[in-house]
């Protein structure tokens, strides 16, 4: 084991340090320097933004990346914009959260049995990474997977997140139905076995479209609830 990953503190310092991605160290940076007006008098994190949560989380939810005005603002997964508020209010509906926002990182919020991270750390332009650019953040995922020893299953928001798990769940070993990704796509091998569940990501994008609804995404962590119950 490398040392340096040896824990969550140890982790998250050196993903905060990481400067592997110099389209994505400028781009971050240049947005945090820039501001959009209405943070205009708000400091911005500017930097990756490591996973968080429950340490002995039965869930991990993956994302893409974080958010040019929200996590690259902010400096916590899914804070502060408008996927946030759709996720942590679904999750708090289904009582993974202490409560149903998240607007900072000082803003009081838990999550229960869920640790939430994201394929790649760093807002990218258009909110698309290359692939050479997730590659760089992977070992980051893996050794996340590592330090979650309860985990029952992964909830993976959007396609991207939803393939990479797929393949690096397959790659640890465990035996996945290859099942291609949808909105509620489900593989699993067995009842004891660990799973994986893709949700179209709360993105403006998918929201705002009707693409993916309350109701939806409700439907998404009612499932989790019943499998891990």
């Amino acid at each position: 084991m490398d040392e340096s990953l040896s824990d969550f503190s140890q982790l998250n310092h050196q993903i905060v340090a990481c400067r592997l991605c110099p389209r994505l160290v400028a781009y971050r940076e240049e947005i945090a320097r820039v501001k959009r007006r209405a943070f205009k008098d708000q400091p911005y994190w500017g930097r990756p933004v490591p996973g968080f949560g429950d340490e002995h989380a039965r869930v991990l939810v993956v994302g893409l990346a974080p958010g040019a005005h929200g996590s690259n603002r902010t400096g916590r997964m899914f804070t502060g914009d408008d996927s946030g508020k759709f996720l942590y209010g679904a999750l708090y509906r289904q009582g993974f959260t202490n409560q149903p926002t998240a607007e900072s990182r000082e803003d009081g919020l838990k999550l229960n049995g869920v640790y939430i991270t994201a394929v790649g750390r760093c807002a990218p332009p258009n909110n698309k990474p290359t692939p050479q650019e997730l590659h760089n953040c992977q070992p980051y995922l893996l050794r996340e997977l590592d330090l979650l020893p309860n985990l029952c299953g992964v909830v993976a928001l959007g396609k991207i997140a939803y393939d990479a798990m797929l393949r690096i769940l397959q790659a640890r070993g465990v035996d996945l139905p290859k099942i291609s990704f949808s909105h509620m796509a489900f593989t699993q091998t067995n009842p004891d076995s660990l799973w994986l569940l893709g949700s179209y990501h709360p993105s403006r994008q998918n929201t705002q479209t009707g693409r993916l609804t309350p109701a939806m995404f409700d439907e998404v962590w009612a499932k989790v609830r019943q499998l891990i119950s």
